[in-house]
């Protein structure tokens, strides 16, 4: 077995991001947290505010020899809209923006070697602008947010917004998830 690894994948609200993730076969754990700005350790309303240029992101620890880094880039594409500029959806800001920031330069080279097959495939109408950056700093999120949509699926997000978007996954990526418990 390899010794697990982690990304760091944004597509936009991070309860989406951990919920989805976490069904993939190969996924051990995911952290909602923030990523991609200035201030050190900020809270939920400071990211909020757009001024700690922070993006809501996943961390995703996987084993390598279940799911590759290129698999888990293949259903970050899919799960959301990467032409979106900072906004997913009715959740607009900065902090949705679309992100990966890669931690090694061989993430960056797999993060931009997908970009050009997803940009080749002329999937989209109009250009990609997700952003792709070295791994700076990563803040966990407070614990009220993590593991957010198993804690609350009959909350109004997570039932218009997360479910939908989970029953996508089921049908494109079956192959890919858990069992279902």
């Amino acid at each position: 077995m390899n010794q697990s690894e982690i990304a760091f994948l944004g597509t936009g609200c991070f309860w989406c991001s951990e919920a989805i993730f976490k069904q993939l076969r190969g996924v051990t754990k995911v952290t909602p947290g923030y990523a991609g700005g200035t201030t050190p350790n900020p809270s939920y309303a400071q990211v909020c505010t757009g001024l700690t240029r922070h993006a809501e992101v996943a961390k995703v620890e996987f084993d390598p020899d279940v799911i590759s880094y290129e698999d888990l880039l293949e259903v970050f594409w899919y799960v959301h809209d990467p032409t979106s500029l900072n906004r997913q959806g009715n959740d607009v800001g900065t902090q949705y923006r679309s992100i990966i920031l890669t931690a090694t330069p061989s993430q960056k080279e797999k993060t931009e070697k997908s970009l050009k097959k997803l940009e080749g495939s002329h999937q989209y109408d109009r250009p990609v602008v997700t952003v792709i950056e070295p791994l700076n700093h990563f803040y966990q999120a407070e614990n009220y947010h993590q593991d957010y949509y198993d804690s609350h699926p009959d909350q109004p997000y997570c039932r218009l917004i997360i479910s939908p978007k989970l029953q996508h996954l089921r049908q494109k990526y079956a192959a890919k998830l858990k069992p279902v418990e």
